[in-house]
């Protein structure tokens, strides 16, 4: 290969990863862990990238679980900022978006759920393992409410 064709190849490469943020609340102890009820569980997912230098990008993943009896009282809240350092050279522009919020978050999610079930447990509660998540899934329904939203707002057609 030519020294031109091994500068053009895709590369992709994990630098550094980090939690960067981590949040633990238990408002109501000491009192909550007398409850017998079982409490909801509200997962939220949240990613944004940043470019650090370039071909450099910051990924961050940050995942929000929330645990509340029936009356809305809070048993616990917890936030973790997972984030990542990676290189991202020579990839097509319309593909870059996608493997920053579909590649990169496969990457994050498990080190996000380790440290969350992680903080739950040494809070003295029962661990809570999240599920695995469709990240592809996730981003082509958020680029079809784009879509929907900016047809409904007469920017462009639907389709």
């Amino acid at each position: 290969m030519t020294e031109n064709a091994q500068a053009a190849q895709p590369v992709f490469s994990i630098e550094k990863l980090y939690v960067k943020d981590l949040s633990l609340e238990v408002p109501n102890a000491p009192k909550i862990f007398l409850e017998r009820e079982n409490p909801q569980i509200n997962v939220q997912l949240r990613t944004e990238a940043s470019n650090v230098d370039e071909g450099v990008f910051e990924v961050t993943l940050t995942v929000t679980v929330s645990s509340k009896l029936a009356e809305d009282r809070t048993v616990f809240l917890v936030e973790v900022a997972q984030a990542g350092i990676f290189q991202i050279r020579n990839i097509p522009e319309g593909d870059l978006e996608a493997v920053m919020m579909i590649g990169c978050p496969n990457i994050l999610f498990p080190y996000a759920r380790e440290s969350v079930s992680d903080a739950i447990t040494r809070a003295g509660f029962q661990p809570v393992v999240l599920a695995p998540v469709n990240f592809e899934s996730l981003y082509q329904a958020q680029q079809q409410q784009q879509v929907t939203a900016a047809a409904q707002a007469g920017e462009l057609p639907i389709q």
